[in-house]
């Protein structure tokens, strides 16, 4: 069984086939849980075709992390906070306002300044696989120094403690034994299908992708065509994170998902007992019903 999972406020949300489950600390240190079986748009037969798959398969797990992410909020802040009501209008704004800076910083903005670079250096305009070369490299220095300025922050580094806490517990119930804090504590907090080594894979994509685009097209064409082709790079980096996965014994394969790990020790941090403890619930709730479900 393919378990899955995701660092939210205080806690974790984990994904199985058919149901996903969220643990989330509370404030006075019991544990909320939500849980809920799912029906995938991944399930559709015209959605199971190599790269084509990816897409659906990100749309599910973007919305379903958006809902855990409001659910784990709530909880976190206490029932005080949750019982002033869900303004879900507010929420759907703050998401499209995320994206549409997310669009702008790591897409747009790397894009506009190779434009510029082009006049002290007009090596770069002659070259579309230079160009695109330096707008991947100048979008990997962004993101890092992204992740790197984040990470100071209180918060966040809660958060990739749970994200290291995530990892430790999906180890263990992948290892067969039995899933509980002295078990999960042993494994390592990097994990070869983690969100971050994707996200790696979709920028070192998109520079080889985004070389297919004429360098003689007009920024605004370039900037288009960057868009529409997110979610073929998407895609295909869905695939590689789900081949490597499943071909770890192979030398090569542990060799190419290297970089994607060394992301992740700036996205993950040694989770406490107590953090591993809600991760291993979020684990356990998923798991408990999928018998019912199949």
């Amino acid at each position: 069984m393919n378990i899955g999972g995701q660092a939210v406020i205080e806690g974790v949300m984990m994904r199985s086939p058919n149901a996903f489950a969220v643990a989330v600390r509370r404030p006075d240190g019991q544990i909320a849980v939500w849980k809920e079986s799912i029906r995938s748009l991944t399930g559709k037969a015209v959605v199971k075709w190599p790269v084509i798959r990816g897409v659906p398969a990100l749309i599910d797990a973007l919305l379903l992390g958006i809902r855990a992410l409001n659910f784990s909020a709530k909880e976190a802040l206490g029932e005080d906070a949750k019982d002033k009501g869900n303004n879900g209008f507010l929420m759907g704004l703050t998401i499209l306002a995320a994206f549409g800076i997310g669009i702008f910083i790591f897409l747009i903005l790397p894009l506009f300044i190779t434009w510029l670079l082009q006049m002290p250096f007009p090596v770069i305009e002659r070259s579309s696989v230079l160009f695109n070369a330096v707008d991947g490299i100048l979008r990997v220095i962004i993101f890092l120094g992204y992740v790197i300025a984040i990470s100071f922050l209180k918060d966040i580094k809660r958060v990739f403690q749970y994200h290291g806490a995530e990892h430790k517990a999906v180890y263990a119930f992948e290892a067969g034994e039995e899933v509980d804090v002295a078990n999960a504590k042993k494994y390592s907090i990097l994990h070869p299908r983690c969100g971050t080594s994707f996200l790696l894979m979709v920028m070192l994509i998109s520079i080889i992708t985004f070389s297919f685009i004429p360098k003689e097209w007009e920024l605004l064409y370039k900037v288009l065509a960057r868009i529409i082709l997110i979610p073929v790079i998407a895609g295909i980096a869905y695939e590689f994170i789900k081949i490597s996965s499943k071909k770890m014994h192979h030398r090569f394969i542990r060799y190419l998902i290297l970089p994607g790990l060394w992301l992740q020790r700036l996205t993950t941090r040694e989770p406490t007992d107590e953090q591993i403890e809600v991760a291993i619930m979020a684990l356990k709730e998923a798991v408990a019903i999928e018998p019912v479900i199949n």
